[in-house]
């Protein structure tokens, strides 16, 4: 099985993925790929180009999501979270939860919530 990786919008502190980083999980950002100002299904497209899940604080994500699963469309799977519901760090650490305990086949086509 494939480790999970992570992919964070645009919305989400760039710090997120260098955190990630150092506890050794695969993780990039929308500002380090160079996607800033990319529509939604763009980004959605790039995470698949990468394999990795979506990690957000925008609602959109989650409906697109579910508009995929509707059409019978597969994608790599989104973690959403309220912006400021959690710190930066409680962020870091309930996601490289995820990536200890969940495989990238696991997360097809799911939404979870942190």
């Amino acid at each position: 099985m494939a480790k999970l990786r992570i992919y964070t919008d645009e919305n989400v502190d760039l710090r997120v993925a260098e955190g990630l980083r150092r506890r050794r999980i695969e993780a990039k950002s929308a500002y380090e790929e160079g996607n800033l100002g990319l529509a939604d299904e763009a980004q959605f497209a790039h995470a698949a180009s990468l394999e990795a899940v979506i990690f957000t604080h925008d609602h959109h994500f989650v409906e697109i999501a579910i508009d995929k699963g509707h059409r019978g469309d597969e994608h790599y799977g989104v973690i959403f979270v309220e912006m400021h519901r959690l710190s930066l760090g409680e962020c870091i650490r309930r996601l490289a939860l995820y990536a200890e305990v969940l495989s990238a086949e696991e997360m097809m086509n799911r939404v979870e919530f942190l």
